[in-house]
């Protein structure tokens, strides 16, 4: 803009309406704050004479005073009903051909290189529609280490707790029959005694004996099948993820994976694989009970590596992936009760073992079946099979209820079968059970097909089911555990 100067009589019409029209332009996007802003018109009277000349705030003689005066205090804008607008210094301007009012504050969506907040929160919200949630924060990892630590799903431990429950199941029910005989010598050394008194002291100090051994070699072995499900359910993830990167970059909802997204290469990942496996190794060699049994835990661990391998690759060829990846995820239906009474033909007990095992497979197709309706889009886009396009819309709720009495009888029956006898005998056990199948009937009912943040929440609220599976198989033992 081009000094204007008037004279003493006062400025010209031409001149105030071009200091109106600049400052009517100032007002209509920026409320300018006046602690560190120049008054649009400053009057300055000269020292030859006494007119008044009206001279632009930032005309270029008086630029380079006004920059070095404010340079520690840039002006503050906010502009009206729109983001904050922030003031961008003209840096190699020529300032005799600049207009100061168009080039020297920068709105947020004017500047390319400023990002409104706007901006950044749709930014946001495609990333999270783009990629896994993460359940669990792992910014404790070094940042090096976490993407295998997300391709191992540490930020997801459902699958680990998932993995875990049969494991829990079947060995609590192995430890059944020997609890059930510390009590059954309670109670004959209770027959035996003379006096109430020595009954008494008889029952306490044979229970105290018998018992507290068993509940320790109990606690440490769930300790280490914890320990085992953690290392071979990441490794499993691995595998899953090596396997299906081509797949991966093509869902929506699994593109950030890390062999997908190009964070980790194919020889990392084998390393790594090589590193979980050799782990997994040590905890199962440390799990038997008893020495003896060290050989059935090892043929009976590594019957399991086959099914792994082999679920990341059904979705290709059968319409039932999810009974492969039930087969695997619950081999420690089997695991338990070999740690604790050995592998061989008159060690396992099938009648327990197999409705066991059974409620599990039929429990992982129920929740597996929720979990996939979430990719039945874009699997389909890909040729991939799953239960959940199988099934249908109209034939998943179905087929799930049905599935929901199988997982229940066979829950009842290995009860039954362990010796918690009737529902009278055992109602902990019985009623523990019939809850967690009303647990399913619920989320079977409630669930959203075609809502993926409904189906989520009812896949991770299976972790209950088995905690509550769990429960009922120690009220079973604590009811066999108390004298008659």
């Amino acid at each position: 803009m081009d000094q204007i100067a008037v004279s003493a009589d006062g400025p010209s019409r031409r001149s105030i309406h071009s200091l109106g029209s600049a400052a009517q332009q100032c007002r209509k996007n920026y409320i300018i704050q006046p602690r560190n802003v120049l008054s649009l018109v400053d009057r300055h009277k000269s020292s030859s004479n006494n007119d008044t000349r009206i001279i632009h705030p930032l005309f270029p003689i008086q630029f380079e005073s006004t920059r070095r005066r404010y340079s520690n205090s840039p002006p503050i804008y906010s502009k009206r009903n729109e983001n904050q607008a922030t003031y961008q210094p003209q840096q190699n301007a020529n300032v005799d051909n600049v207009d100061p009012l168009q080039t020297s504050f920068k709105t947020t969506h004017e500047s390319p290189t400023i990002t409104s907040e706007n901006d950044n929160i749709s930014s946001s919200m495609t990333e999270q529609k783009q990629s896994e949630p993460s359940i669990h924060n792992i910014s404790y990892i070094p940042s090096a280490l976490q993407p295998y630590a997300r391709l191992a799903r540490l930020d997801k431990p459902i699958g680990t707790m998932l993995l875990l429950h049969p494991c829990l199941w079947s060995t609590t029910l192995a430890y059944t029959p020997l609890l059930s005989a510390v009590a059954a010598t309670s109670s004959t050394l209770t027959a035996a005694s003379a006096t109430a008194a020595a009954v008494a002291t008889t029952t306490a100090t044979t229970a105290a004996a018998t018992t507290t051994p068993l509940l320790i070699s109990f606690t440490i072995l769930c300790t280490k099948f914890a320990l085992g499900s953690f290392l071979m359910r990441g490794a499993g993830c691995t595998i899953n993820d090596m396997w299906d990167s081509q797949y991966d970059k093509q869902v929506e909802r699994t593109t950030s994976r890390p062999l997908a997204s190009g964070e980790l290469n194919y020889t990392q990942a084998w390393l790594f694989l090589g590193g979980q496996m050799l782990a997994g190794l040590g905890v199962l060699l440390s799990i038997p009970v008893q020495p003896e049994y060290l050989h059935d835990c090892f043929v009976w661990g590594v019957a399991s590596l086959p099914l792994v391998g082999m679920y990341p690759l059904m979705k290709r060829y059968t319409n039932y992936p999810q009974l492969v990846l039930g087969m695997t995820f619950n081999w420690g239906a089997i695991m338990g009760w070999v740690a604790v009474h050995g592998g061989g033909i008159h060690d396992m007990n099938w009648s327990v073992i197999g409705p066991l095992y059974g409620s599990g497979v039929c429990w992982t197709l129920i929740y597996d079946t929720l979990y996939a309706h979430q990719d039945k889009v874009d699997d389909a886009k890909l040729g991939l099979k799953s239960t959940a396009l199988t099934f249908g819309e109209d034939g998943t709720k179905p087929i799930l209820t049905a599935l929901t009495g199988v997982t229940w009888g066979c829950w009842m029956l290995a009860g039954y079968n362990t010796g918690f006898g009737s529902v009278l005998d055992s109602p902990l056990y019985y009623g523990g059970v019939s809850a967690a199948a009303a647990h399913l009937l619920w989320q079977v009912y409630t669930a959203d097909l075609n809502n993926v943040e409904n189906l989520a929440h009812r896949f991770r609220s299976n972790n209950t089911v088995g905690w509550m599976v769990f429960a009922s198989c120690l009220g079973g033992n604590l009811v066999m555990m108390t004298p008659t």
